[in-house]
C-alpha cells in the first residue's frame, strides 16, 4: 500500500484530497494544527489506513520526529499553509514561519527520509498582472507577485525546483491552482464565486469591486483529481514540472461571474463598484496538464453556484456566517 503524508489535511483542500487517497487505496498520514477545526475528517477516523497527527508544521521538531516514525512513505502533499492574501498580509511573520521556513524544513527533511515524491500546492497568484490584457500566461510566463502569499509561493518553487543539489531520484513538483471555489468538509465562504453565491442565497445585497479583471477559477474537488494525475503520472513527466490546475474556458471577469449569479437570482441585489487598478489581472492557459497528463475538470462555475445555491436554501449549514468558515476575522452582518 502506497502511503502519502498530507499536510493541511483537514483544510478546504487537504480534506477532500484525504478522502480521495484513501479510496483509491493509499495509506494517509495526515498533518494538521487544527486551527478552524477537526470535523472535516470525522467520517475517516476509523479508516484503518488513515493516520492523523495533530501537529503544526512550525514545530520543526515534531514534524521530523512523525518522519522518523513512518517508514516506506512514498510521497509529501504540501498543503498547509498561511493562505490568502488577506491572512498573510494580517500576520506576516507567522507567514513568514509557515510558508517560507516550515515549508523548506519539510522539504529537508523529505529528502533525507528518502521520500522521493513532492507536491507543493502553489498559486495562479504568482502571475499578479498580465503584460498583455487580450493575453493569457502560462507556466513559461514571467512571475510578478504583489502580496507576501505569492512571494512565498513563488520562494519556495524556485526552492524546490531550481535546488542543483538534490539527488536523482528526486521528483518535486509544483502545482499553480487556479482560485478555487466549491463545497467542501471545511466549508469556506471567503472565496469570490462561494462568497458571492452565499450572500444572494441569503437575500443580500451584493457589492463588487473591478468587475472587469479576470481571474481563473477551478473546483476543490478538481484539485484531488490534479494531484492524484500527479502521484500516478511517470516520474518523468513531472519531476521539476509546473502545472497550472484549472481549464482555459473557466477564465471569468467578476462581471462575468454576475452574469452567471444572475441567471439563478434574477432579483438579486447588485451594487456595482469601480475599481479602475488591480494589482492582480491575469487569464491563464491550463493545456500543460491537460496534454501531459490528461487531466480535465469534473466542475463549471455555474455548476459550482447551483451545487452552492441547493446547499444554503436546503440550510445544511445552520450557521453560514459563523467565523470558522473563514480564514481570518469575520463578524456576520
Amino acid at each position: 500500500m502506497r502511503a502519502v503524508l498530507v499536510t493541511g489535511g483537514a483544510g478546504y483542500v487537504g480534506s477532500i484530497l484525504v478522502r480521495r487517497l484513501l479510496q483509491r487505496g493509499y495509506r494517509v498520514i495526515c498533518l494538521d494544527a487544527l486551527h478552524f477545526g477537526g470535523e472535516s475528517l470525522l467520517d475517516v477516523w476509523e479508516n484503518e489506513a488513515f493516520h492523523f497527527h495533530r501537529c503544526d508544521i512550525t514545530d520543526a521538531a515534531e514534524v521530523t520526529a512523525i518522519l522518523d516514525h513512518y517508514e516506506g512513505i512514498d510521497a509529501v502533499v504540501h498543503l498547509a499553509a498561511v493562505v490568502g492574501d488577506p491572512a498573510s498580509k494580517r500576520q506576516p511573520e507567522l507567514t513568514h514561519r509557515t510558508n517560507w521556513d516550515a515549508s523548506v524544513h519539510l522539504l529537508d527533511q523529505a529528502v533525507r527520509h528518502h521520500i522521493p515524491r513532492f507536491l507543493f500546492a502553489s498559486t495562479c497568484s504568482n502571475y499578479g498582472k498580465m503584460a498583455d490584457p487580450g493575453g493569457f500566461v502560462d507556466e513559461t510566463s514571467p512571475l510578478a507577485p504583489v502580496s507576501l502569499y505569492a512571494e512565498l509561493k513563488v520562494r519556495f518553487e524556485q526552492y524546490l525546483l531550481h535546488d542543483r543539489g538534490r539527488p536523482s531520484w528526486f521528483c518535486p513538483t509544483a502545482l499553480r491552482f487556479a482560485t478555487v471555489y466549491g463545497i467542501s468538509h471545511r466549508m469556506r465562504f471567503d472565496l469570490t464565486v462561494n462568497e458571492f453565491t452565499k450572500e444572494l442565497a441569503l437575500g443580500r445585497e451584493l457589492v463588487v469591486f473591478g468587475e472587469q479583471f479576470w481571474r481563473p477559477y477551478c473546483h476543490v474537488a478538481d484539485f484531488s483529481h490534479a494531484m492524484l494525475a500527479v502521484l500516478e503520472a511517470a516520474p518523468e513527466q513531472v519531476a521539476g514540472e509546473v502545472f497550472n490546475v484549472g481549464d482555459n474556458n473557466e477564465n471569468y471577469t467578476k462581471g462575468m461571474l454576475l452574469e452567471q449569479l444572475l441567471l439563478l437570482f434574477p432579483e438579486a441585489r447588485i451594487r456595482r463598484m469601480e475599481l479602475k487598478d488591480d494589482p492582480r489581472d491575469y487569464r491563464v492557459r491550463f493545456d500543460k496538464i491537460q496534454k501531459r497528463l490528461g487531466f480535465a475538470i469534473a466542475h463549471t462555475v455555474p455548476e459550482g453556484m447551483r451545487d452552492m445555491r441547493r446547499l444554503l436554501e436546503l440550510g445544511l449549514l445552520s450557521e453560514p456566517d459563523h467565523p470558522r468558515y473563514y480564514n481570518i476575522p469575520h463578524s456576520a452582518p
